[in-house]
């Protein structure tokens, strides 16, 4: 038997994608008796980047997960590919459940810029939840 608590990684950016996937992740957590791991990510450019996290952002994360009741890791990372930055995460944490929020994009602009979703949902060595906003 394996007496491990479930380790739950959130792919996490400031807006309601990451929000919705960030709740969902400590839900998990919760029902699981588990951990989560936050993952913010960029490709370097996070001057310009508005998934990255600034320090006023993660501030207000780090305090909403505070109050979770779930222990939680907070992981700020840049890379040539988000997607593989999670997975990077995820493989390291021996993570069970990777949690990630969805968008809606274009068939062209997911054919043009590729999609960090599909990376994850394809590359992971554990399950996947996408999670989208209500609405």
């Amino acid at each position: 038997m394996n007496d491990r608590a479930s380790v739950i990684v959130v792919g996490w950016t400031p807006d309601e994608f990451g929000e919705v996937a960030l709740h969902r992740g400590v839900e998990e957590a919760r029902l699981r008796g588990g951990r989560v791991v936050v993952v913010n990510a960029t490709r370097g450019d996070a001057l310009v980047d508005d998934r990255f996290a600034d320090d006023e952002q993660l501030g207000r994360l780090t305090a909403e997960l505070a109050s979770s009741g779930v222990e939680v890791d907070v992981r700020r990372s840049m890379g040539a590919d988000v997607g593989d930055q999670v997975l990077a995460v995820a493989q390291d944490a021996s993570a069970d459940l990777v949690v990630i929020g969805l968008r809606r994009r274009s068939p062209v602009g997911k054919l043009l810029m590729g999609s960090v979703a599909q990376r994850i949902l394809l590359g992971a060595d554990c399950a996947v939840l996408a999670v989208k906003p209500a609405g």
